[in-house]
């Protein structure tokens, strides 16, 4: 009996991105479900979650292709035309982050990192009490909640469009290679 050859693939994510992408995923999942209830264990998610984005940030600025916020954070007009495509369903594959979901991963880093200043700032004796500080926390884990609900819709879809795993490539780091119509 024959083998079936591999079908090529071309590394995309890096195992720093996919290691911090990961350890983010677990980070707010603690901090979710521990909440009140082991408010220790909270803050100290809530912390390596602040952690993990501020490295990811570093890596949007130093790492590699595909890992730098110039290669997928892309100006409004080209969001809203691919907006469009995705509408009429002549979208293009990209390899690392479509326009939508460069934005996406803005919206995230932007949204965790409100969430984790708040939170801190809820620790502290001039913040500690105020009605105010807890419901911004709250109301922006929410939106977090939100938000990772449509990114998961988002990474859903474009799987399904594209015929691509994209969980898997999160987790191996390589995707289909590079085909002609294709986004590098």
């Amino acid at each position: 009996m024959r083998a079936v050859p591999a079908r090529p693939s071309a590394r995309v994510w890096a195992l720093w991105l996919r290691a911090t992408h990961w350890a983010l995923v677990a980070a707010i999942a603690v901090a979710w479900f521990t909440g009140e209830a082991l408010l220790r264990q909270h803050e100290l998610a809530g912390y390596a979650a602040l952690a993990l984005v501020a490295g990811r940030c570093i890596g949007g600025w130093l790492g590699g292709r595909y890992a730098k916020f110039k290669q997928f954070v892309r100006p409004p007009s080209q969001v809203l035309r691919y907006a469009a495509e995705v509408l009429a369903r002549r979208e293009k594959r990209y390899l690392g982050h479509n326009p939508l979901g460069g934005w996406m991963v803005v919206a995230l880093l932007a949204a965790v990192t409100a969430v984790g200043v708040t939170g801190w700032m809820y620790s502290l004796d001039m913040f500690w009490g105020l009605a105010w500080v807890e419901w911004l926390h709250r109301t922006l884990a929410w939106t977090l909640v939100a938000l990772i609900a449509l990114h998961l819709a988002g990474v859903a879809f474009t799987s399904w469009r594209h015929r691509e795993n994209l969980v898997a490539a999160m987790l191996s780091g390589r995707k289909h290679p590079e085909e002609p119509g294709d986004v590098p």
